[in-house]
C-alpha cells in the first residue's frame, strides 16, 4: 500500500499511479472540495446503502481510477464500487476508523435492515490529511478513534504486534487531547497516525468479536459503527482476558494502564458511549441480537468461543 501525507500528494500520487479519469466518490459535505479530481459522485450516504452504491458504481463507468475521501461510507462506497469495477482506487479518510486498509466493505440491505457486503476492493493508496479532521465533531472523533482502538486491541489476540501497539499508544495519549482541543493541529495529525498503525494492524490480523457485537448492532439499528464498538470493546476484552491474557496485558502497556478495561471505558465515555439502551436498543431484542452475533465471522475467529446466550449476557452487561 502507498501511503502520503498531505492532500497536495494527491495530484502527483494520481500522476504516478496513470489515472486521467478519476471520480471522486464523496458526501455532499466534501462535494465540493478543492481537488485535482472533475468528475465527482457526491451521493455518499451513511453506512453506505446498497443503492448508493449501484449510483456511484453508474458515475464511474467512464471513470479508470477512484479517489474516496470521507469517513467509513465513503471509503466503503468506494471499496465496493471499485470491487463492482475493478478500478483501483485511492483512499482519503476523514475520520479514524481505518476502512482504507481492508478488501472488505459493508452495505445495508435498508429494505431488510440487515447488513451485506463483500470483498475484492482495489485499494492502491492512502492519503492521509490531518486538516480534513479539524472538524469533525465530537461524536465521530471519540467513536471513529474508538474503532481504531478496537482494531489495535483484537489485533493483539494474536500475539504481539508492534503496529497495534504504536496505534493503542498515539489513540490512548492523544484522544483526550483532541477532545479537550478539537482543532489542535498537531495532536489532530498524532490521532490519525495512531489510526493508521490500527489500521495496518488490522489489515494483518482481522476482526473479532468486539466488532461482531458491534456489526450486528449497526446492522440492524443503523447506529454509528464507532459508537458500538467504543460499548462494546471492553466486554469483549473482558470475555476473552482469561483466553488470551497476554493480549490484554499488552494493550495495558500500550494504554499506559494497570487496568486496559477500565481505560477503554473511560476513553469511550469522551464520547458519552455508555449504553445501549441510550440508543435506543431495546431489551426484548438482545436474544435476536446475540443469535446475529454468533453468527458473524468475528465471533467465530474469537480467541475464546462464543454462545449465543455469551453475546446475550454481554449485550446486556452494557444495555
Amino acid at each position: 500500500m502507498i501511503v502520503r501525507w498531505g492532500i497536495d500528494a494527491l495530484a502527483p500520487l494520481l500522476a504516478e499511479l496513470g489515472c486521467e479519469r478519476p471520480l471522486l466518490v464523496t458526501s455532499p459535505r466534501f462535494g465540493q472540495i478543492e481537488l485535482p479530481v472533475e468528475r465527482r459522485f457526491s451521493g455518499v450516504r451513511r453506512h453506505a446503502p446498497v443503492e448508493t452504491v449501484t449510483a456511484a458504481t453508474e458515475a464511474a463507468a467512464t471513470a479508470d481510477a477512484l479517489v474516496a475521501l470521507g469517513g467509513g461510507s465513503a471509503i466503503d462506497t468506494g471499496k465496493a464500487v471499485s470491487a463492482a469495477t475493478g478500478l483501483p482506487l485511492v483512499a482519503v479518510p476523514t475520520t479514524y476508523a481505518g476502512a482504507e486498509w481492508t478488501p472488505y466493505f459493508g452495505m445495508p440491505d435498508e429494505a431488510r435492515r440487515a447488513k451485506t457486503g463483500g470483498s475484492g476492493a482495489h485499494t492502491v493508496a492512502v492519503v492521509y490529511e490531518p486538516r480534513l479532521t479539524l472538524e469533525l465533531p465530537r461524536s465521530e472523533t471519540v467513536g471513529t478513534a474508538m474503532n481504531a482502538l478496537a482494531h489495535c486491541a483484537e489485533a493483539l489476540y494474536a500475539g504481539e504486534n508492534p503496529d497495534a501497539v504504536m496505534g493503542a499508544r498515539l489513540i490512548g495519549r492523544w484522544l483526550p487531547v483532541v477532545v479537550e482541543q478539537e482543532r489542535d493541529l498537531d495532536a489532530r495529525s498524532r490521532l490519525l497516525e495512531g489510526a493508521m498503525y490500527a489500521g495496518t494492524a488490522l489489515a494483518e490480523r482481522g476482526l473479532f468479536l468486539a466488532h461482531a457485537l458491534a456489526q450486528a448492532l449497526g446492522g440492524r439499528y443503523g447506529l454509528p459503527h464507532g459508537a458500538m464498538n467504543a460499548i462494546c470493546l471492553a466486554p469483549a476484552l473482558g470475555f476473552n482476558e482469561n483466553a488470551v491474557p497476554d493480549a490484554v496485558a499488552l494493550l495495558g502497556d500500550a494504554l499506559e494502564t494497570d487496568d486496559p478495561l477500565e481505560r477503554v471505558r473511560e476513553l469511550a465515555r469522551l464520547g458519552g458511549f455508555e449504553r445501549l439502551h441510550e440508543f435506543g436498543v431495546p431489551e426484548d431484542d438482545l436474544p435476536a441480537l446475540a443469535e446475529d452475533v454468533v453468527a458473524r465471522p468475528g465471533a467465530k475467529a474469537n480467541p475464546r468461543p462464543v454462545t449465543a446466550g455469551d453475546a446475550e449476557r454481554l449485550l446486556r452487561s452494557v444495555w
